[in-house]
């Protein structure tokens, strides 16, 4: 099956880079999403556009609105197994660490940086990582040794913070360490259980979503940004629920849950 895949697509299909510089590729990735989906990213587009007008406009602002209807738009094709980022991402990722750095956000900046190299670079390089998403998910404990799992990334969890806070706190200017680095570290355990296909990841994408709405909203309290990511990262949270509750979504499948055991 696989052999006759690859006989029959060209060249050009093969190569990631080349499909997703292709208009036809994003339409196929804006396919087969859920009803709830698509509601709430019209609403989010709505609601992230429209707020970035009524607040003061200045290069910052609007920057951070494309960021934002980016991000936002591919992260719920990512809980629709549709990876529209890639290019999208990118370029989402790259805006969103201009903002972070001018809003003394270090943490988020490295957050960023690999959401780029797990999440987006992929999709670019990576021929066949974006195909059949669907069928790879599976949860932790139906994996062998899931207690030895669970324990490595709660070791992963523990170095990461440790770093990021030791960074944040001792050599750079940040008002905001201690929330940062936990921010952050959730988010980058988040994307390498999502590159790795656990479904687990959304517990975690739930946890950060909410760290940011609190680090987004305190950096907006402080005078350190506009109230659009604050705004984002809600609607972000929203997107996390739907990966939690729909009974649609992929990645909670108990038949897509089911797959090989990883050894």
């Amino acid at each position: 099956m696989q052999n006759e895949q690859n006989l029959s697509s060209t060249p050009e299909e093969r190569i990631a880079l080349t499909s997703v510089l292709k208009p036809s590729w994003y339409i196929e990735q804006m396919k087969g999403w859920t009803r709830r989906s698509y509601i709430l990213l019209t609403i989010g587009l709505i609601i992230i556009i429209g707020s970035t007008f009524l607040s003061p406009i200045n290069p910052i602002s609007i920057v951070t609105m494309i960021a934002a209807v980016l991000g936002f738009t591919c992260t719920i094709s990512i809980t629709n197994t549709k990876p529209l980022n890639g290019i999208f991402g990118l370029v989402s990722a790259l805006i969103y660490i201009f903002v972070a750095f001018a809003a003394k956000n270090y943490s988020d900046i490295l957050l960023q940086v690999v959401f780029i190299v797990l999440l987006d670079l992929p999709v670019l390089l990576l021929p066949g990582w974006s195909k059949d998403v669907d069928k790879k998910v599976r949860q932790i404990k139906n994996t062998t040794n899931s207690k030895k799992t669970w324990a490595l990334f709660a070791l992963f969890f523990v170095v990461v913070l440790i770093a990021l806070y030791g960074f944040e706190a001792h050599f750079t200017d940040s008002p905001r360490p201690l929330v940062d680095a936990i921010t952050s570290t959730i988010g980058v355990t988040a994307a390498l259980m999502t590159t790795l296909r656990y479904s687990d990841t959304y517990y975690l994408w739930l946890l950060q979503s909410i760290m940011s709405v609190a680090l987004w909203g305190i950096t907006a309290l402080q005078g350190g940004a506009n109230w659009v990511l604050f705004i984002t990262y809600l609607l972000y949270l929203s997107n996390d629920l739907i990966a939690l509750f729909d009974k649609d979504v992929a990645w909670f499948k108990e038949n897509n849950s089911k797959v090989k055991e990883i050894k």
